[in-house]
């Protein structure tokens, strides 16, 4: 396990390098499955980012079956970070339903300022699913950290677990408990992230045109290379292996796990402050 004096290092070593000019003006932050827009606070994300200049404009919960926007602190910046709340056991188009609702305010909200989607695990999927259908008008840039953009084994594993014939399954729904129950719940949403092959959501998805946008791909790794974490392996997580984005993505690699840490606030602000 990394010490706290290393982490705080390579925060340091993101932070310096952030210039004072912005380019992006809005950057929505989309969770990953079983979790919730509290990540971004919980990690220290959001608290990292409104130091760097982009502070918590607002969050998009839902409400029914559309988006609710609960507008955050008033202040005089013209960058801003928004954070949504989706569903996060739902199929992957459900909750692009919803964010599809979202951008849709946005736009209404600031017509004038370019978006920066970024999207942790299954929320880079989310976001990708978003932009292929053809929603992507103001979007400038696609901020991918950890996801299974080429699928992972771990939902197969998990698929796997919950699939007891019955009258067995009975006694697995009554003394498994609460991951259990969990994957059941996830069910639809883990077949959507199985891996990319013909036939499979990835596997469409990954083959879909793809708007000329910048594409940046957070990979997580030890020592600097593209090792992956638990959940996802890091091949899966280089968008430059989507075949269509292939070769279009820039690699950042964070020595980090698979949840969301620190580290990706530096990382987020340095990308976001960039010329």
């Amino acid at each position: 396990m990394k010490s706290t004096a290393f982490v705080r290092n390579l925060i340091l070593i993101f932070s310096f390098s952030l210039p004072a000019t912005a380019i992006a003006d809005v950057v929505v932050l989309i969770h990953g499955y079983h979790s919730g827009a509290y990540a971004w606070e919980t990690s220290g994300v959001s608290s990292i980012l409104q130091e760097n200049g982009w502070p918590r404009a607002g969050l998009y919960a839902p409400s029914g079956r559309t988006m609710q926007f609960f507008s955050g602190p008033a202040n005089n910046s013209s960058n801003r970070s928004i954070v949504v709340d989706l569903p996060s056991e739902a199929p992957v188009e459900l909750q692009a339903d919803l964010l599809s609702q979202v951008l849709n305010d946005i736009r209404l909200r600031y017509p004038s300022e370019a978006i920066t989607l970024a999207g942790h695990s299954a929320g880079a999927i989310v976001a990708r699913t978003v932009l292929v259908r053809g929603n992507a008008a103001g979007v400038n840039r696609l901020i991918s950290i950890a996801a299974p953009n080429l699928g992972t084994e771990r939902t197969v594993q998990a698929l796997n677990v919950t699939d007891i014939p019955w009258p067995f399954s009975m006694a697995a729904d009554l003394f498994a408990g609460e991951g259990y129950d969990t994957v059941k719940r996830s069910r639809h949403l883990l077949i959507d992230l199985l891996p990319a092959t013909p036939g499979t959501y990835l596997g469409w998805l990954n083959t879909q045109p793809h708007p000329q946008l910048e594409y940046i791909a957070v990979v997580r790794g030890q020592n600097l290379t593209m090792s992956g974490d638990w959940m996802v392996p890091g091949i899966s997580q280089d968008l430059n292996n989507v075949v269509a984005i292939a070769g279009r993505a820039k690699v950042i690699t964070v020595p980090s796990e698979h949840e969301l840490s620190a580290l990706d606030g530096a990382m987020l602000a340095s990308i976001l402050n960039e010329d």
